[in-house]
């Protein structure tokens, strides 16, 4: 099993950006497909974005055209790049692994990362 561990969530204004990254434990972090999913206070947990083993990727609409997910197998990664950020995607983000190669939500996941708090407020 896969341990997950995010980094890079913080506090931005409205339009701002943050980059959020998935780091992996093991070298075979190339064999599943990552999403990330979020969860705001009260409110259940919520798909963002995923990426399989060959980069392709699935965003849910209410990120589309804002945020961007990439990985680098080489160095164990996964990035969530959101730009244009508004307060309702305040929430913690959490970063999933899943050894079905789909990069829309398929649950459940295999593991899951400890979450970052990402507030967006001015």
């Amino acid at each position: 099993q896969v341990q997950l561990v995010e980094s890079g969530g913080g506090l931005v204004q409205p339009g701002g950006s943050l980059r959020l990254s998935c780091a992996a434990s093991r070298r075979t972090f190339g064999n599943y497909a990552i999403h990330w999913i979020r969860q705001a206070p009260g409110k259940d947990r919520e798909f963002v974005a995923g990426i399989t083993y060959g980069r392709i990727t699935y965003y849910a609409d209410s990120v589309k055209g804002r945020f961007a997910i990439s990985r680098d197998v080489d160095a164990n990664t996964v990035d969530l790049q959101m730009n244009s950020l508004k307060p309702e995607d305040t929430a913690t983000y959490y970063c999933a692994a899943t050894e079905k190669n789909e990069a829309f939500p398929v649950g459940p996941y295999d593991s899951w990362g400890q979450g970052t708090q990402v507030t967006v407020s001015s």
